[in-house]
């Protein structure tokens, strides 16, 4: 009657050993194997430092120190840049600055995210600070490389001990970092780590050349705007009467009639190539899907999304596992752009490898004959149109643009010309960035080699002695 099941009798002082009292199935069912030919250490006993971010209101506006969330780890690599800041005192700024190579660990959100690890790398100039759902790990260099322990969390190994560890509710897994701290690693050679280190710096220099390439497409098309230096010098109120407000727009919120709004949506109307509203030039495919419930599907959601406009993952899930917001069907040259205030940034070109993948519905899925996507994805994350999906955000609980305030947003029609020129710059951005990837993906898959082959490596060394 049990046969297929996992079972595992466990004595109740054996649980009481365990200091967090774990009595659910999987973290005892799915205890990771060792490979007897490793030598494995606690990552507690390879750490000098493991610290909670901090607490604390955020914002969007650039006020205090840039700030990293969970969402802005992808691909063993934190984000260049972030969209979020934190007013801190010097005092906290001290206490939770990042410094180069600290490794970053989400302890908390969906089951998907939790455990997610990446390592940050320091940028001239610019001081980051971490959220309190991230932990700060900073290994002994002398025992594990920063580099071989994010890569380690992020291999089939490293990702199966950290999710029978995760602790899971209605609304939100979790991870305690101290029992992440007692997850055992294996020591590699350091010669092996340090083939690891150079995929990661490797990878790090063609993300910068990508983003640099980014930059430049997002100069190209704010100089052709005539915004490249825009400045808007604008009272900080606004007096309408109810007929040119709340009569004509059914809006009351003062957050709406901002005078700077104004003024960006009169620039975009006097462009000389002209302008049409978003309804006019784009095609919005918002049709639901129904997945099939045996069917296995790729998955994209906010989380898979990258600074840059690039789908960084996805979830890989039969169609009756999806969560009910999987409703998009998206294919190759689509542009989507997040609804949701706070990740309005969440825009991305959808490449060939994501053709006919499902997305969430708190994506607007768009495509235009006359803007090419590329263009499109520029667009809706410049600073222009971002203002713009701002100010038409509303709502209570959660915050968003809704159809028709988005079918309404004016969209300068950009010259072919310049479409072109921006096209080559974020193909040639992309392109890179799926090097970066392929780099990390082969430091990933040297560890799991290496773990799996340690047994014929050492009988290869020894000239096959027994």
């Amino acid at each position: 009657m049990l046969e297929g099941l996992e079972v595992r009798e466990i004595k109740l002082s054996v649980v009481n050993e365990n200091k967090d009292y774990r009595i659910d199935t999987d973290f005892w069912t799915k205890e990771p194997k060792k490979n007897p030919n490793l030598q494995y250490i606690k990552i507690k006993d390879c750490l000098l430092k493991s610290q909670y971010g901090i607490s604390v209101s955020m914002n969007e506006d650039g006020i205090g120190y840039p700030i990293y969330r969970m969402n802005e780890i992808h691909n063993m690599m934190c984000d260049f840049s972030v969209s979020k800041y934190a007013d801190i005192s010097e005092i906290e700024k001290k206490k939770f600055i990042l410094k180069d190579r600290d490794v970053l660990f989400n302890r908390t959100n969906s089951f998907e995210w939790v455990g997610r690890t990446g390592i940050f790398y320091e940028q001239e100039g610019v001081d980051f600070i971490f959220a309190s759902y991230l932990v700060r790990f900073v290994p002994n260099e002398d025992i594990i490389l920063p580099e071989y322990l994010t890569t380690y969390l992020n291999t089939k190994y490293g990702i199966w001990d950290l999710k029978r560890r995760a602790r899971q509710s209605i609304n939100q897994t979790n991870i305690n970092p101290e029992e992440v701290k007692e997850t055992f690693i294996p020591l590699l050679n350091k010669n092996i780590q340090l083939k690891i280190k150079e995929c990661f710096d490797s990878s790090k220099q063609t993300l910068i050349q990508s983003s640099q390439l980014y930059a430049e497409a997002e100069e190209l098309l704010l100089e052709n705007l005539g915004l490249k230096n825009f400045q808007v010098a604008c009272n900080p109120f606004n007096i309408k009467s109810l007929k040119e407000s709340f009569l004509q727009t059914g809006r009351l919120d003062a957050e709406f009639y901002q005078v700077v709004y104004e003024r960006l949506e009169e620039h975009i109307r006097q462009y000389p190539q002209g302008f049409q509203r978003l309804g006019e030039i784009c095609r919005l495919k918002d049709q639901n899907y129904t997945p099939e419930d045996d069917q296995e599907y790729s998955y994209i959601e906010l989380s898979n999304i990258g600074h840059t406009g690039e789908i960084t993952g996805c979830i890989q899930s039969l169609g009756k596992d999806l969560p009910s917001r999987a409703r998009r069907k998206i294919q190759t040259g689509d542009v989507v752009v997040s609804s949701i205030e706070g990740s309005l940034q969440s825009c991305a070109v959808v490449t060939p490898e994501y053709h006919n993948a499902l997305c969430s519905t708190g994506f607007y899925v768009v495509s235009s004959e006359h803007i090419n996507s590329e263009t499109l994805l520029v667009l809706f994350k410049s600073p222009l149109i971002q203002q713009i999906l701002k100010k038409n955000c509303s709502g209570t609980i959660l915050t968003a643009i809704n159809k028709k305030e988005f079918l309404n947003i004016p969209l300068p029609v950009i010259c072919p010309k310049t479409q072109t020129q921006i096209a080559e710059y974020l193909q040639k951005s992309q392109a890179l960035r799926r090097q970066a990837a392929e780099l990390l993906a082969e430091a990933k898959n040297s560890v799991e080699h290496e773990i799996e082959n340690i047994q014929l490596n050492q009988i290869n060394a020894g000239g096959g002695k027994s």
